[in-house]
């Protein structure tokens, strides 16, 4: 397996004194792991609130944490309107149900209120809230908030037993109080739409912003292009650019303005220059994105207004300026943000039950695709000294410190900002090489695809090589049908769902290895990206297989993953999965909000996906469903019926009157969505009544999300940059191409942040070819976390002394 390095890395890390994210050590969470039992820490008492400036997910999280400590018998109280609530008491406390977050898992905002507090920055507000919590037996905290708010609950952590002595001596507490409450846990959650945390690859509500920002760019975009306009947005991010980064790179923007890598003298020159080279081959539109807390190098700011009077001054183009502000935080939040939340939440309760009366303080982080848990103030530090080396002009440290995350995202922007269209719309003059690559479209379609074309071609034409882009897929292939890719051809295809190439499932047996060969042959291709689901991978290992036969196949064979299905071994994730679990759970939103007003009412959705059941798993936890059937994990008629049994419970002894189940669409052959659909019906039918909902193609729909944009356009451009090395380095006397080695034949993907090259052949030995599945999938260890969540406590109880006896 080949590792991608960034150039330079090693050297900028190793004798200097920047401060990385990745130098912060985190402790693997439960997540994955058996966990404790239900009831098994009755009498332990958690507070839960929200500080700050509010951010989508928020609500996610504060379920989990709900849910979650019920479920371990936990008493979990919600504290009103953050820290101000703290100080206040009486109502602003108050104990949790199981129903309390019921449907409040696709709300924006957060339900329980948040304020910024004064009186908790004086001592005398910090002995309220010690007195307020004690009064109730509380001695957790989950914080959700900014690096603000969680600096302040670790100071409060500090302080306490002081303000403990000092109530005591006040008489307002006891000294057998004091005994009892005697240490102080805190835990936090990241909330922040800015991502401007270190510690974390993200922040709750940073993903849904990015939605936003797409949104509005993808409207402003058409209005633009009628009118030939220039449109500057200003998005948010004071110190923090990395809204404004990863919008620049899934939009197409033309230029960005961060405060993390302010542009160098004579920026006004190259930003008008680039502008009117991407008009002279006829480009209609331009975008440009600043960031608010833009500034120069030499720490002046940069608005919106500034950038809009260059434009006009220098090109006299007709220049707009739209501010999105706290449109950004608005709205309901993405399915990652909800999933994201939800599992920081649930770790959140694991992480409290196992502190120790002198454990520091944590937060919950997203590593890769895995929840971690990390010292909360070394995590405040790095943050701190990230704003310190932006006032002091360090701009180098500045980036390092954000970490690996932000600085990828800046370099593939550096990367693609660096590219200027060809003074001529042809390619014929431009490209040196005495080959070309071709990129072929291979499965179903998939949100993301497109982007990671159009990275594919522009960096790769930039560089100096020809790509044939291959219309109707293998067929296309077969018979020779393609189309020489110019810089124009693939303008705006960031945007655009399905596959602008055209793509089908079949495979090179299908169409004739021979004929795909001859082609090969005949155009002089010296490399070939195929861009597909389990086919695309599927197809390279025939081919792969049929190289002693045909010399004209030993060239570099490159997959970037792209199914909805999120079923190709060899990454966490394919494009299109992000944009379909959206869509997924878009629908859902609306099919529980039809059952408002008939009450009493359970959908049985149908999702895609084949054997893989990622999407139902994670869909489920997005939109909190009750049960995912998923082929992956056997259920029987029991099941099915325990299940049936728990929804006319609920339904007639709470406040819930919905339930949502969601089913794979190869689940099991004979318990299949119709036979799951009519058990409801008639077994809970006194109880409820069932409807059922096939979502089919609207799951491959839409516009891409800014996660697969983002992926899409990175993985492209790490394509073009590996099948230009591998083509250099097989390079024959006579000019052509011979790959023979394995690492030749690789699948470009994403595994725990870093992206990974690795061979198709190898690969195939982790292969369930027969279901289409990877050997071994992360995502199966979140299954717990949707069943506890989905369920009483109180079934969990019944089942456990089932199962004792």
């Amino acid at each position: 397996m080949v590792h991608e390095s960034s150039a330079g890395r090693s050297k900028n890390v190793s004798g200097d004194s920047r401060l990385r994210m990745d130098s912060i050590t985190g402790e693997p969470g439960l997540e994955g792991l058996p966990l404790p039992g239900p009831k098994s820490h009755s009498g332990v008492c958690i507070g839960v609130f929200t500080s700050g400036g509010d951010s989508q997910g928020m609500n996610a999280a504060v379920r989990a944490v709900v849910r979650m400590g019920i479920y371990l018998g936990c008493k979990v109280f919600f504290i009103r309107e953050g820290y101000q609530g703290m100080v206040n008491g009486g109502d602003n406390i108050t104990e949790a149900d199981w129903s309390d977050v019921s449907g409040i898992i696709e709300q924006g905002g957060t339900v329980i209120g948040s304020a910024r507090c004064k009186d908790f920055r004086e001592r005398a507000g910090r002995v309220k809230a010690a007195k307020n919590l004690v009064l109730n037996g509380i001695t957790n905290l989950v914080c959700i908030g900014g690096d603000g708010s969680l600096t302040g609950a670790n100071c409060f952590r500090n302080e306490w037993k002081d303000l403990l002595d000092e109530l005591v001596s006040s008489g307002e507490l006891s000294k057998e109080q004091r005994e009892k409450h005697s240490s102080l846990s805190i835990v936090g959650l990241v909330g922040s739409i800015d991502n401007d945390f270190c510690g974390t690859d993200m922040t709750i509500g940073t993903d849904t912003a990015l939605h936003r920002i797409i949104e509005a760019v993808d409207a402003i975009s058409t209005t633009a292009a009628s009118h030939q306009r220039c449109f500057v947005l200003e998005v948010m991010g004071r110190h923090c650019g990395y809204l404004a980064l990863v919008a620049a790179l899934a939009c197409e923007a033309d230029f960005v303005f961060v405060p993390e890598y302010p542009h160098k003298e004579g920026w006004k020159d190259k930003l008008c220059k680039k502008l009117q080279s991407e008009r002279d081959v006829g480009q209609r539109l331009n975008i440009i994105l600043v960031c608010e807390g833009a500034i120069d190098m030499q720490g002046n700011s940069i608005t919106a207004t500034q950038v809009q009077e260059l434009v006009q001054t220098r090109l006299s183009y007709d220049t707009r300026i739209t501010v999105l502000g706290h449109v950004q935080r608005g709205g309901r939040p993405s399915a990652f943000d909800r999933i994201l939340a939800t599992r920081m939440g649930a770790e959140s309760v694991l992480a409290l039950i196992e502190a120790k009366s002198d454990s520091p303080a944590l937060i919950i982080s997203l590593d890769g695709n895995q929840v971690v848990r990390k010292q909360l103030m070394q995590c405040v530090q790095k943050t701190l000294n990230v704003q310190k080396c932006m006032k002091d002009q360090k701009f180098e440290d500045c980036v390092s410190a954000r970490g690996r995350s932000f600085e990828g995202n800046l370099n593939i922007y550096k990367i693609l900002s660096r590219l200027e269209p060809p003074k001529t719309a042809s390619t014929e003059n431009l490209c040196s090489s005495k080959y070309s690559f071709a990129v072929v479209a291979v499965g179903a379609p998939a949100c993301g695809a497109n982007a990671a074309v159009r990275s594919f071609v522009r960096m790769s034409l930039v560089k100096g090589y020809k790509v044939m882009g291959v219309l109707d897929s293998l067929s296309g292939l077969s018979k020779g049908n393609m189309k020489i890719l110019n810089w124009m051809d693939v303008h705006g295809w960031a945007a655009k769902g399905g596959s602008m190439l055209g793509t089908k499932r079949t495979l090179p047996k299908d169409v004739g290895i021979e004929s795909i060969a001859n082609q090969i042959r005949d155009n002089k291709i010296g490399g070939i990206l195929f861009v597909g689901g389990f086919e695309a991978y599927q197809a390279v290992v025939q081919l792969v297989e049929a190289q002693h036969l045909y010399s004209s196949l030993k060239i570099p064979l490159l997959v970037i993953p792209s199914t909805i299905s999120n079923n190709v071994p060899g990454t966490d994730f394919s494009l299109g999965c992000d944009s379909s679990l959206n869509e997924i759970v878009s629908i859902c939103d609306r099919i529980k909000q039809s059952a408002l007003g008939s009450k009493r009412r359970v959908f049985v959705v149908e999702t895609m996906g084949g054997y893989c059941g990622y999407l139902a798993t994670l869909a489920g936890i997005a939109g909190g469903a009750d049960a995912a059937y998923i082929n992956e994990e056997d259920f029987t008629c029991s099941d099915l019926i325990k299940d049936c049994d728990h929804m006319s419970t609920k339904m007639e002894n709470s406040q819930i009157k919905r339930g949502l189940i969601l089913v794979n669409e190869k689940a099991n052959t004979n318990f299949n969505t119709d036979f799951i659909f009519h058990l409801f019906s008639e077994s809970g039918r006194r109880s409820f009544s069932t409807r059922s909902n096939v979502l089919g193609h609207m799951q491959q729909g839409g516009s891409p999300s800014p996660f697969d944009r983002n992926m899409g356009t990175k993985l492209g451009t790490k394509a073009a940059q590996k099948m230009i090395t591998l083509c250099e380095k097989n390079l024959a006397e006579d000019g052509t191409v011979v790959a023979t080695d394995p690492d030749c034949a690789v699948l470009v993907g994403v595994i725990r942040r870093k992206t990974e090259y690795t061979p198709v052949m190898e690969l195939a030995k982790r292969t369930d070819f027969s279901k289409r599945l990877p050997l071994d999938q992360w995502w199966l260890k979140l299954r717990p976390l949707l069943r506890i969540l989905a369920k009483h406590d109180d079934v969990y109880t019944a089942e456990a002394e089932d199962d004792d006896q």
